[in-house]
């Protein structure tokens, strides 16, 4: 039996984790860019820069949600069939 989605259909959730994916590898680049100096001897940045570092735990929330709408989003669905209803 084929599964019926398309291989470029997009879940529900699935902006919300590339959002955060690309969120968080711009926060992991801030950590790179501000720790360099720190291991080279040279004049830190300024505190701001820090704060550019958490958008790594920012990306990493977003992401999440964006897992958990999915699920839900599965759960639903699971319900829906095993119920008998047509699948949204």
């Amino acid at each position: 039996m084929r599964d019926k989605t398309q291989p470029n259909s997009a879940e529900p959730g699935d902006r919300l984790i590339r959002a955060g994916a690309l969120v968080f590898f711009a926060g992991a680049v801030a950590t790179l860019v501000t720790v360099t100096p720190l291991l080279l001897d040279t004049k830190p940045f300024p505190t701001y820069m820090f704060g550019l570092s958490m958008l790594m735990g920012v990306g990493f929330l977003i992401a999440g949600a964006g897992v958990l709408r999915s699920v839900a989003a599965g759960r639903r669905r699971a319900r829906a069939v095993q119920a008998g209803e047509a699948p949204r």
